[in-house]
């Protein structure tokens, strides 16, 4: 079992759980932390004073309080360390449930493992340690479809950037004008009907409103 574990989550009855389930695993030395930062300073000291930690569990949500933080978000904080420490083994245990979230963690930025919280989500908690362990990658139920590789989830980010627009009411026109003003290409009204149609056709969807109503229920945006 994983010698040394660090759990990161801002509410203390989440993170008593979970030391219950890694206590009952017998990992050796298991610490917390409230903030994102402190769980980033606590890895670096520890890969510095090289006795580095094993595990690292963490939410992604995490109330703003008081404290000034560089790491806003648990993804962010998962970003940065697999940057720095690939070796470093990441379970992400979230009521974030969205597939593409999922995905983009997982494939993007190598997370090993995905939970959803819930009513299973110790018992899954404890699988995903195990698999994770010993080399393998466990995402809950639930989410699993977010690794498959069904053509309904090969959209790429300006696909999703786009249905997000689309779902906040924006016409295409206006899109497009949004498109030019952050600098995101192609722009061109055009380009922007052709990915639309092509979207529509994949996903199968009647009109505009349909589309947006499957991929919110795919969890894509």
């Amino acid at each position: 079992m994983f010698n040394k574990v660090l759990v990161s989550d801002d509410l203390g009855s989440i993170n008593q759980g979970v030391l219950t389930v890694l206590e009952s695993m017998r990992a050796k030395t298991v610490q917390q932390v409230q903030y994102c930062d402190d769980a980033y300073l606590k890895i670096k000291k520890g890969y510095l004073d090289q006795t580095p930690y094993d595990l690292l569990i963490t939410d992604l949500s995490f109330v703003k309080d008081y404290r000034e933080q560089n790491f806003r978000s648990g993804e962010e904080l998962v970003i940065a360390l697999k940057q720095e420490y690939p070796e470093l083994k990441i379970i992400i245990y979230s009521v974030e449930d969205r597939l593409q979230k999922v995905r983009l963690l997982m494939n993007d930025h190598k997370a090993n493992a995905y939970v959803c919280k819930g009513r299973r989500g110790l018992i899954e908690l404890g699988k995903a340690i195990e698999a994770v362990h010993n080399e393998d990658i466990f995402v809950s139920p639930q989410v699993a479809a977010a690794l498959s590789k069904k053509t309904s989830l090969e959209i790429d980010d300006f696909d999703i950037n786009l249905l997000k627009l689309l779902s906040n009411g924006l016409s295409q026109d206006e899109i497009s004008v949004s498109l030019k003003n952050n600098n995101i290409s192609p722009s061109s009204l055009s380009s922007i009907e052709k990915k639309l149609n092509k979207l529509r056709i994949q996903f199968k969807a009647n009109n505009a409103i349909h589309l947006v109503a499957i991929v919110k229920d795919l969890g894509l945006i």
